[in-house]
C-alpha cells in the first residue's frame, strides 16, 4: 500500500523509523527491534539508508521483511550524497524487485573532507526525486525543516528549495525533529502560502540519551526550548530517569499535534521498541486501533 494513501485516510497514523545495523553482527538484533515495533500496529515503519551519507546494503532487505513477514507497510530511505546516479538506479531497481512502493527521497549528510558533488552525482534532492519517479510507480517522501536547513542561511530561500523538490514529484513530507510544536505551525503557515500543499508528517524524536542529544542538535541546528533543557539538564545523566522524561515530553508534543488535528505522527524510535511501545501506552485512549 502506498503510504499517502494511508495518511490521507481520516484517523490518527502513528508510524515509527529504525535504522539498518553498522555491522552484519547487529543484523538479527534489527529485525527483533522491527518485529517488536510492528506488533504495535504501526501505519509504517521506516528504514534509513545510513548515517553521515554512507549507504546501506541492508535497508532494502529489512523494508522487504517489515513488509512481507510482519505485515506492515515500509519506507526505504534513499540517500544519493555518496552514490553516482548509476548507484542510485541500481538500488532503485532492486527496491522494485522487492515489491517496495514507498521511498524517502534524501540528498543525505555530505561526507566529510570530500568534495561534492563529483562525476556522476546528484547534488540536489529534488534531482533524485525526478529519477525516482522515472524509474518506477512509486510513493514519494522527502525531508523538510521546520527550523531551517543547517546549510540554508534564509528561511524564504529553504522554502523555495523545498517547493521545487515538492514540484519534482513529492508525495508527502517529513520534519526534521523538533521540540517546540509553534515550530512546527508557523512553518506550515508559511509553506502553505507558497503552495506546498502535501502533507507533512512531523517529526517526533523521544530524548533517551541528554548527551547525544546535544550532539545531534549542534549538527541539525535543532532548537531546544528553555522547558526542554531543563529536563536534559536534570535527568540526561540518570538514564532511567531521561528515559522516563523523554518519553513524557515526546507524548505531551504529540497529544499537542493531535489536539490540533495533525493526525499523521513519525516518530524517530531509534530502534528501541520498548520506547515506541511507552508513546503507543500512553496514547492508548487516543489513537484507534
Amino acid at each position: 500500500m502506498k503510504i499517502i494513501d494511508r495518511i490521507k485516510e481520516d484517523k490518527i497514523n502513528i508510524s515509527f523509523e529504525i535504522f539498518p545495523p553498522k555491522t552484519e553482527a547487529g543484523y538479527e538484533s534489527v529485525l527483533r527491534a522491527a518485529e517488536e515495533i510492528a506488533a504495535l500496529s504501526p501505519a509504517f515503519i521506516s528504514v534509513t539508508y545510513g548515517a553521515s551519507g554512507g549507504t546501506s546494503r541492508n535497508t532494502a532487505g529489512i523494508a522487504a521483511h517489515i513488509k512481507d513477514d510482519l505485515g506492515v507497510e515500509s519506507l526505504a530511505h534513499l540517500s544519493c550524497a555518496s552514490s553516482t546516479r548509476a548507484e542510485v538506479k541500481k538500488v532503485i531497481g532492486v527496491l522494485k524487485e522487492k515489491g517496495i512502493e514507498n521511498i524517502l527521497a534524501l540528498r543525505g549528510d555530505i561526507p566529510k573532507d570530500v568534495s561534492f558533488p563529483v562525476g556522476d552525482q546528484y547534488k540536489y534532492a529534488n534531482e533524485l526525486v525526478e529519477t525516482i519517479k522515472k524509474e518506477g510507480d512509486f510513493c514519494i517522501g522527502a525531508a523538510c525543516y521546520p527550523e531551517g536547513h543547517v546549510e540554508c542561511e534564509h528561511k524564504v530561500d529553504d522554502i523555495k528549495y523545498l517547493k521545487q523538490k515538492v514540484d519534482a514529484g513529492v508525495d508527502f513530507l517529513t520534519t526534521q525533529m523538533f521540540f517546540d510544536n509553534s515550530i512546527l505551525y508557523n512553518f506550515l503557515y508559511r509553506i502553505r502560502e507558497r503552495g506546498i500543499n502535501v502533507p507533512v508528517l512531523p517529526g517526533i524524536m523521544p530524548v533517551t540519551n541528554g548527551k547525544q542529544m546535544k550532539r545531534i542538535c549542534e549538527l541539525s541546528g535543532t532548537a531546544l526550548p528553555e522547558r526542554f533543557r531543563a529536563i536534559v539538564d536534570r535527568f540526561g545523566d540518570n538514564p532511567a530517569a531521561m528515559k522516563q522524561a523523554g518519553v513524557a515530553y515526546a507524548t505531551d508534543q504529540i497529544i499537542d499535534l493531535l489536539a490540533n488535528d495533525v493526525n499523521n505522527i513519525h516518530i524517530y524510535s531509534m530502534n528501541k521498541p520498548e520506547v515506541a511501545a511507552a508513546i503507543m501506552a500512553n496514547l492508548s485512549e487516543i489513537v484507534e486501533d
